[in-house]
């Protein structure tokens, strides 16, 4: 007879399968409930996005056709493995979607999308659902900021650390034992997978690591549920997710502060329609702006000051050929955020290829800085030089980029956003998309989890080249 090893439950499984919305500090309730509204702009901008009607499309055709679960903004419906697949993909295609710094990490593309299609199946409270995610956060966080830099020049955090957010949130729905979970993210740690260089070719397998991560973690748990067993040191083990994706893990990062240090509460929201990594240099680039005031025409040259992770994502972007690619180009969103004073979706979607922004493009350049490496991934610093014609060199530097913790946004300017983004994703009527936000921010009170959107018929069309 087969002897099983004893192994010891790791307290970030016991975390994971034991929080309560009660545990929950009440300002990191508040801001779980921000993060819930964030993401639901982030889905209505991406749910018709061409590479998201691909995956919506496949994840459909598999079925059923209908089922308790709902893909957002499409009318449609499905079982949960299948909504999570296409909502995640949804989720993170605008560049609009949160992040933590310390893991380089989005949460909410692959924790909101299976946890709310299996609060729905299951029929849980607003409060369970929200529990969950807060778990899916914690957790997620914890193993991004565990793997380190190293993992992150090669992998896609959101996409790896992501397997495992996504079931701790949907093994907290199900109501996994410590031991269960444990299993569960033995089975996500083995599916964890995502990797950069779909941003030389401007693929589009950045929404396929969203969807997959949510897909998968959701399976783990589901199995684990079952009695399915999973690798029970995924983490540290000779041949788990350390050992083969990176060279500086920090095992202490996955407990570190656990029930007292809330990760969650640590995420920022993003501002510009843009990889999180040109940020701090655009706003940087506007403070010099504004404070001296300094016009695009005036500007001869502008050098960021960057970590090395900045050059690690952005540097392969050199003359992109899409939207979401110019996304991840630092000179394309500097430009459009000089001469808009924001990058946002209009502005890329219009003018990413246009002659002004191209000729400003091509006056950025980053170099690594000493101070922004050592200070990253905690903190994410911007510092620019701008060079103008008349000879002056002007120092633009900001500590806190909009939508960082220290600089966050007010729930007027989250719910403003997530209307904007709803309004640019025309998948639903703007008095849906607006009577919808004000039920999300009552999410803690619902008795049961139902629709987001009312919407009765699909509204199943792409948006042409829209990223």
């Amino acid at each position: 007879m087969k002897q099983e090893t004893q192994v010891s439950i790791h307290p970030l499984a016991q975390f994971a399968a034991q929080l309560r919305w009660s545990d929950v500090p009440a300002p990191v309730q508040r801001r779980a409930e921000d993060l819930w509204v964030d993401w639901f702009g982030s889905v209505l901008a991406g749910c018709q996005a061409r590479p998201v009607a691909s995956i919506a499309r496949f994840a459909l055709s598999q079925g059923p056709a209908q089922g308790p679960s709902e893909v957002i903004g499409l009318g449609a419906s499905s079982s949960p493995m299948m909504a999570a697949l296409a909502n995640a993909a949804a989720s993170h295609v605008a560049e609009q979607d949160d992040v933590h710094n310390g893991s380089v990490f989005h949460p909410a593309a692959v924790v909101f999308p299976p946890a709310l299609a299996v609060a729905q199946q299951i029929g849980a409270s607003g409060a369970q659902l929200m529990a969950a995610c807060v778990a899916g956060y914690e957790v997620g966080i914890r193993v991004g900021e565990f793997l380190g830099r190293s993992h992150y020049k090669v992998f896609h955090t959101t996409a790896t650390a992501g397997t495992l957010a996504a079931t701790a949130a949907v093994g907290r729905l199900l109501e996994l034992t410590p031991a269960q979970m444990q299993h569960a993210f033995g089975s996500a740690g083995t599916q964890s997978a995502g990797l950069w260089e779909f941003l030389r070719t401007a693929a589009d397998s950045k929404q396929l690591h969203t969807a997959h991560a949510a897909a998968a973690g959701l399976m783990a748990a589901y199995l684990a549920k079952d009695g399915f067993t999973g690798a029970q040191d995924i983490f540290t083990g000779p041949q788990g997710m350390a050992a083969g994706m990176s060279s500086d893990a920090n095992p202490a990062k996955l407990t570190e502060g656990l029930g007292t240090r809330w990760a969650t509460a640590e995420t920022s929201f993003k501002w510009h329609a843009s990889c999180r990594h040109t940020h701090p240099a655009a706003d940087a680039l506007l403070q010099v702006m504004r404070e001296h005031g300094v016009g695009t025409g005036d500007i001869a040259q502008v050098t960021c000051h960057v970590h090395q992770g900045a050059i690690d994502v952005l540097g392969p972007v050199v003359s992109p050929a899409t939207v979401h690619q110019s996304k991840f180009s630092m000179g394309t969103v500097l430009a459009l955020a000089a001469r808009h004073g924001h990058a946002g979706l209009t502005e890329f979607d219009r003018d990413y290829l246009a002659p002004d922004t191209v000729a400003l493009r091509e006056k950025v350049r980053m170099e690594l800085d000493a101070e922004v490496d050592a200070a990253y991934p905690r903190r994410w610093i911007g510092k620019v030089t701008v060079r103008t014609f008349d000879g002056r060199a002007l120092q633009g530097r900001v500590d806190d980029p909009k939508g960082d913790p220290g600089n966050t946004l007010s729930r007027d300017e989250i719910t403003a956003k997530a209307l904007r983004l709803a309004e640019y994703g025309a998948a639903v009527p703007a008095s849906e998309a607006e009577a919808a936000v004000q039920r999300l921010w009552q999410v803690a009170r619902w008795p049961r989890v139902q629709r987001l959107v009312c919407i009765q018929q699909p509204m199943f069309t792409t948006q042409g080249d829209k990223p």
